[in-house]
């Protein structure tokens, strides 16, 4: 792997994580106002909307690097072959699984953002509570989102133990053993939070 490879895969793995894994738990938390009522998340969501510079935030924080890691992302999907030998069967098929819930995302992400963000920018529809549940108000659409919010909640969670990996962080077999627990609990809290919030909206 030479310098310039080596440097994309670096930044592909730290955006995963930051802004992008912060924005996702940030983003779950403030759906799960839902649970609470719909003037609760309407305040929430209203919050943000608000927010000082949101449009560079969004922009420079969400977008652009949501984009970089998407395509180099599908960069990596299509030409990286499977771990090394060194890696157990276990974390082999999680990389596998890495590799699937990606391309999905890529997928669900952009549907996403044409269901709910464009169609504000485009004043077609308003941010709120009503957005949603009438979004998931099909069947199908919900269980879209349902396989979403799991892949999202699964690609961060494996994704940020890949991290802690490629920087160094837990480099023996036991501090990679405590944080395969440590990123399924992520997975687990992150999950049920998504879903309990899909869930108030129906």
């Amino acid at each position: 792997m030479d310098n310039r490879e080596f440097l994309l895969r670096r930044l592909h793995s730290l955006l995963g994580v930051i802004p992008i894994g912060l924005f996702l738990v940030q983003h779950l938390f403030i759906n799960h106002f839902a649970t609470q009522g719909v003037e609760a998340f309407n305040a929430a969501s209203h919050f943000m909307a608000n927010l000082p510079f949101v449009i560079f935030l969004e922009i420079f924080v969400i977008y652009l690097p949501i984009m970089y890691h998407a395509f180099y992302g599908l960069y990596i999907a299509f030409t990286s072959k499977n771990n090394p030998g060194h890696y157990s069967y276990m974390r082999n098929m999680l990389f596998v699984a890495q590799r699937y819930t990606g391309v999905f995302l890529v997928v669900f992400i952009a549907w996403h953002v044409f269901e709910t963000r464009f169609q504000v920018a485009i004043g077609a529809a308003e941010a709120d509570f009503n957005m949603m549940a009438n979004i998931l108000d099909n069947p199908w659409m919900f269980a879209f989102y349902v396989v979403g919010v799991l892949a999202a909640t699964f690609h961060f969670a494996n994704g940020l133990w890949s991290f802690l990996v490629t920087w160094g962080i837990t480099q023996s077999e036991k501090a990679q053993r405590y944080s395969t627990y440590f990123t399924l609990l992520v997975f687990l809290v992150l999950s049920i939070i998504g879903i309990r919030a899909l869930l108030a909206f129906v």
